[in-house]
This record gives C-alpha cells, sequence and structure tokens, in this order.
C-alpha cells in the first residue's frame, strides 16, 4: 500500500510544494485521476487530452508531452508496486508572488501521486447508494466553468457537506435555471421508460470520460439515451439512477432524499451497464497501445 508521489521527474514518498505554488494559495491547477484495471491505467489518452483542455481553459501552459507524463505516470505506478493503482495527475501554475496575478509564475510544476485504490464497498453496488438534492448550486459556465477539471473544487465540498448532514452518501446539484446537473465527483443518470437519460454538457457538468463510455455502451447495446434538460421534479417517476465515475464506474442510486427511486434497488438496465461497463474495460486493456516515451 505504498504512496509514490512523483513532483517534477522526482519520485519520493513524501514530497513538499512552495506554499508560494499558486496551485496551493488560488487553487489554480488543473488535475485528471486514473485507476488501473488489472494493472494497466485505463484511457489514458483521454484522461490527458482533458487535462490539456482543462489548461487551456484556464491559458495554463503544459510544456510536457502526452508521451513524457505517460511514461514518468508509469514509472511512478511501478515504483509503488500496488496491485491496483489510484493516479492523480496534477499540473499547477507553480511558484509565483503573495498576488492573485498568474503572470508572476515562471514555470507550471507537475505531480503524479500514485495511491492504493480504495474501492468502494461492494454493498453500494448490491444495493446502491442514496444521495440527496442539495441547495448549493453547481457553477455557472460563465463563472468556474464545471467542465474544467480544476484543483478549486469548494462548490462540490459545500454540496458533500450538505449531503452529510442530510445522511445522504452524496449530493446531485441544480443549475442556475433549476435543471439537474451532476453530483460532487459523478456524472448523473436516470432511467425513464426504458430510456437512459443524462444531464447534457450544456447544463455546466464535466465531460466524464466514463459518462462518454456508459453513453457509448447504452447505443451500441440498443439502450435508447437521451441528453437534455430537465428540472429534478421528472425524478419522481424515474425507474432507476445511477452515477458514473473513474474510481465508482457505475455506481447504482436506490434512493433520492431517503425516499425509494422504483422499487429502491438497483434496476435492469442499471444492472446491465454495470456489467457491459465491466467487459468493456477488460477489452479496453487488452487494445492499450501506450506510446514508448521515447
Amino acid at each position: 500500500m505504498p504512496i509514490r508521489i512523483n513532483l517534477n521527474g522526482d519520485v519520493t514518498q513524501e514530497a513538499s510544494i512552495s506554499v508560494l505554488d499558486h496551485g496551493f494559495l488560488f487553487g489554480d491547477s488543473v488535475y485528471e485521476v486514473v485507476v488501473t484495471h488489472k494493472g494497466v491505467p485505463c484511457f489514458m489518452e483521454a484522461h490527458l487530452k482533458r487535462l490539456r483542455n482543462s489548461a487551456a481553459g484556464l491559458c495554463l501552459g503544459i510544456p510536457w508531452t502526452d508521451e513524457f507524463l505517460i511514461r514518468e505516470i508509469n514509472r511512478t505506478i511501478k515504483e509503488a508496486g500496488n496491485e491496483e493503482s489510484y493516479v492523480r495527475i496534477m499540473v499547477t501554475r507553480g511558484e509565483g508572488d503573495i498576488d492573485i496575478d498568474p503572470t508572476t509564475c515562471s514555470r507550471p510544476s507537475f505531480i503524479i501521486l500514485v495511491n492504493e485504490v480504495h474501492l468502494y464497498p461492494p454493498v453500494q453496488y448490491e444495493k446502491g447508494i442514496n444521495i440527496a438534492l442539495v441547495s448549493v448550486i453547481r457553477n455557472a459556465k460563465d463563472a468556474v466553468n464545471p467542465g474544467i477539471k480544476t484543483g478549486n473544487y469548494l462548490n462540490n465540498v459545500l454540496a458533500k457537506l450538505e449531503a452529510n448532514r442530510k445522511g445522504a452518501q452524496d449530493a446531485l446539484m441544480l443549475n442556475n435555471q433549476g435543471h439537474l446537473t451532476e453530483c460532487t465527483t459523478s456524472n448523473f443518470f436516470f432511467v425513464s421508460e426504458g430510456r437512459v437519460l443524462t444531464p447534457s454538457l450544456d447544463c455546466g457538468i464535466l465531460a466524464g470520460i466514463t459518462r462518454v463510455r456508459v453513453l457509448e455502451l447504452a447505443e451500441e447495446n440498443g439502450i435508447l439515451v437521451e441528453e437534455g434538460e430537465w428540472p429534478p421534479e421528472i425524478l419522481e417517476k424515474a425507474e432507476e439512477a445511477f452515477i458514473t465515475g473513474t474510481v465508482k464506474k457505475v455506481m447504482p442510486v436506490s434512493h433520492l432524499d431517503g425516499h425509494p427511486v422504483g422499487d429502491g434497488m438497483p434496476g435492469p438496465v442499471t444492472r446491465r451497464l454495470m456489467r457491459l461497463y465491466e467487459t468493456m474495460l477488460d477489452q479496453a486493456i487488452k487494445k492499450t497501445e501506450q506510446p514508448s516515451g521515447k
């Protein structure tokens, strides 16, 4: 269960960043999370592409190539020696003045944190989880765009605190138009009349890597899908619900605000997508062709 930290190419068990790093001072950073499946990091190209897109949204240049970052990620995973790993890839603005102006930072820093992946309890997949609709509004796209995966997660933290107070395991947020968006670290789906529905990117959500894969799997397997804008009242007639994320994969939601969704157990569409996703992961790692890093 060792932790390994790669700070600008130096791999150690303990690392320190400058207190003048703007990622620490102002949350001026971007990040991605990758997990391994049977020892292989999944969907690296997609995650690194999103990392660069997030950085571009902050006008934060990433001077390292994907090949270099993949080599450093694999090296850090190998040194950690875990059976399965959680990998957090961070790029900060770097060290600068105690001033919010990012131009005082001369060079960004990268940090690759590798730890043993902590899986969610099997009972949550067998019986589902309880989520709460919270009063915390999701960041507006024209404020701190939720489509940019930054190191500033206070919006999500406040939502999670409210969910905790309600005795729920996660929070479901609305946008400022009153439409469904997403949970604190997951995309949200629900099933109505056999169709899989999920808030569109226009609602102000993160373009989840797992979300995209699940939408593709549904379409490939004859499950009708629809992205759109919905008020929370539509969930009163939902037959099923689930959330998706890199670590969670496909996790059923059995209760909303303490009330059962459908019959209060993971439904057939959710269970089918859970199986399809696991099969897809097995197939994906067999076909993984990573750049050599040369």
